[in-house]
């Protein structure tokens, strides 16, 4: 088959990823065989190609938001981030088997679908709908889900005010999935196509400033100098919820300015299955419009280095033919 691998972190303009021939690989014990139809292209990839998400094995294989069937069958499955926990630790056993400290993830510790076929434990696939393009349900699998988790993370009150900063793929998602509950939505973003999309998408505003206080806030972008203009604009009270796996330096924070009248800081880390399960129930029963770029195949480099050049609007996606 062929895949893509991570041969040696660096800029896009390095090159870092190279396409290779590899044999399908073989399933283990509680293992299926997916072939995949479609990929979403996440950040976290980008993170990984570039160097800033250390490698935890070499040449490995990014994607982790994977539309396939399971080989020999029409099953319809999703693969994403979260590939297994231990099931044993405290976290586990309380619920939040997100912070499990033997997690592992797809695209990371495990190949994942910048190929043709890749292997996902029974227990850590999602079933999804056969009649649904792929390219659709692709960006659900991380940009939705990191989303949803991001959005229980920031304590958004009804009918209340959210700041999103940053307007990709998960954020036209959450931006959705807020406004569908009643929040007014405040899209902070550089991009003319980004603040395009979101008035689209039913945000009251988007610029480079709230225009109103916030009561909560949720950072996409990975950059650590938004955090304190991001908590400046909180009202008492506020929350803001961090929702990338990598962020560059936070400068040094002010407290009256930043921090005082209970604003709160919060990060995001990886999922739950159960949140996965309740935002694919909640995506399939009221479909948000997924804004994608499609990339062949064999574009999976092109497509990383227009996402670093934040010229992706809503979310790539590597289409197999």
């Amino acid at each position: 088959m062929r895949a893509w691998v991570v041969a040696e972190p660096g800029p896009m303009a390095t090159r870092p990823l190279e396409l290779v021939e590899l044999d399908v690989p073989e399933p283990g014990p509680g293992e299926v065989l997916v072939r995949v139809e479609a990929c979403g292209v996440c950040r976290t990839d980008l993170h990984l190609a570039e160097g800033d998400l250390q490698p935890r094995r070499p040449r490995t294989t990014p994607g982790h938001q994977v539309v396939g069937r399971v080989a020999g069958t029409d099953e319809r499955v999703g693969v994403a981030w979260l590939r297994s926990t231990c099931g044993t630790c405290r976290y586990c056993l309380r619920g939040t088997e997100n912070l499990c400290p033997r997690s592992t993830y797809t695209g990371w510790d495990a190949d994942g679908g910048y190929a043709e076929y890749l292997v996902a434990p029974r227990d850590y696939v999602y079933p999804l709908p056969g009649d649904v393009p792929a390219e659709r349900l692709a960006p659900l699998l991380c940009a939705g889900i990191i989303g949803y988790r991001a959005l229980l993370r920031c304590d958004l009150p009804p009918g209340g005010r959210l700041g999103i900063y940053g307007f990709g793929a998960s954020a036209h998602l959450t931006a959705q999935a807020a406004i569908a509950q009643g929040a007014v939505v405040h899209a902070v973003t550089r991009s003319a196509a980004s603040r395009a999309l979101a008035l689209e998408l039913g945000a009251a505003s988007a610029g480079d400033i709230p225009p109103e206080p916030l009561d909560s806030a949720i950072l996409f972008a990975p950059v650590g100098t938004l955090v304190p203009a991001a908590l400046e604009a909180l009202d008492r009270g506020g929350t803001l919820a961090i929702a990338g796996i990598h962020l560059t330096d936070v400068p040094v924070l002010d407290y009256e300015r930043h921090l005082f009248q209970e604003r709160t800081l919060r990060s995001v880390t990886a999922n739950t299955r159960a949140d996965g399960r309740a935002y694919l129930e909640l995506a399939l029963a009221h479909p948000p419009r997924v804004t994608t770029s499609l990339y062949p195949f064999e574009e999976a480099d092109r497509a990383l280095t227009d996402l670093a050049n934040d010229q992706v609007n809503g979310a790539a996606v590597l289409v197999n033919s």
